[in-house]
């Protein structure tokens, strides 16, 4: 059980070929912030539930309050989530969109209890 503040979570940052530049830049940004764990590399095209390119970045709760207005101020979609033990809910109920929400194929995902995330947090590209 982990205690206030020390919750993993998990950022997905999107984008398309136009907006590839602003994405490596915004990875760059993110892998010298303190609070970010790791930072994954640009992945393109589709990868798992995510129907297009994106990479991914892991932090603790107590990181969010820093984290979330360098991705707002990005202009990129993000989804930011809990890695918990039901991977459906972090990427839908407890997940929050940081611009237009993408359609994701959630049948990609691991059945509750089974979260493979949590696994790798902190260690691994999606």
């Amino acid at each position: 059980m982990t205690t206030a503040g020390e919750a993993p979570f998990h950022a997905h940052v999107y984008y398309n070929d136009a907006e590839r530049p602003a994405a490596a830049a915004l990875r760059a940004r993110l892998a010298a912030a303190a609070e970010v764990l790791f930072v994954g590399e640009l992945c393109d095209g589709q990868a798992g539930p995510h129907p297009i390119s994106q990479f991914e970045i892991h932090f603790l709760e107590a990181g969010l309050a820093a984290v979330r207005p360098i991705l707002e101020a990005s202009g990129l979609t993000a989804l930011v989530h809990p890695l918990t033990a039901d991977d459906v809910a972090d990427h839908t109920t407890l997940a929050d969109w940081i611009g237009a929400p993408l359609e994701l194929d959630l049948t990609t995902l691991d059945p509750p209890g089974v979260n493979q995330g949590l696994a790798r947090f902190g260690k691994s590209d999606f």
